[in-house]
């Protein structure tokens, strides 16, 4: 089973302002002639689209008893084995980001709630979101469309 991570509105609109804002910032840098800025300015978009390449969820697929976070550079691979509980679970308004995004090329990094306690987010729509714990502890909030068929999907591996 293959599910898409699809990007909210907020997300959307985040990404495509802060690219174009760059862009037309490190544009203006070159024709001026600041070339020391214009490198700051190129190196700066460089480690931020690197970073969101890396960590932006493109799909969740769930195979042989493999749950994976499809992002564009890496994959993250969890164990079905290693999952001691799967449910439907969206973010709140008192989620506070400890290191991440929180829109830019969607949601990614380390956040904290505070009746969930701190985990790893990949998603893109907080309406789409389940939470995954893990048997050592660690939580992941991971989001695609259609989660209550992912999650009744990953439940039904852990019965097996």
């Amino acid at each position: 089973m293959k599910k898409i991570v699809r990007l909210s509105g907020y997300s959307s609109a985040i990404t495509i302002i802060c690219a174009a804002l760059a862009s037309g910032l490190c544009f203006y840098q070159y024709r001026t002639g600041h070339r020391t800025e214009f490198i700051i300015v190129a190196f700066f978009i460089l480690v931020l689209s690197l970073l969101g390449m890396f960590y932006m969820p493109m799909s969740l697929s769930l195979k042989n008893g493999i749950l994976s976070v499809n992002r564009s550079l890496w994959i993250k691979d969890i164990p079905v084995s290693q999952i001691e509980s799967v449910r439907l679970c969206p973010p709140t308004m008192g989620t506070r980001r400890i290191a991440g995004s929180g829109g830019f090329m969607g949601y990614w990094g380390w956040f904290r709630e505070g009746d969930i306690g701190k985990y790893f987010a990949y998603y893109g729509k907080a309406s789409d979101c389940f939470l995954v714990t893990l048997r050592n502890g660690r939580r992941y909030m991971l989001g695609c469309n259609d989660a209550p068929e992912m999650v009744a999907a990953i439940q039904k591996e852990l019965g097996k």
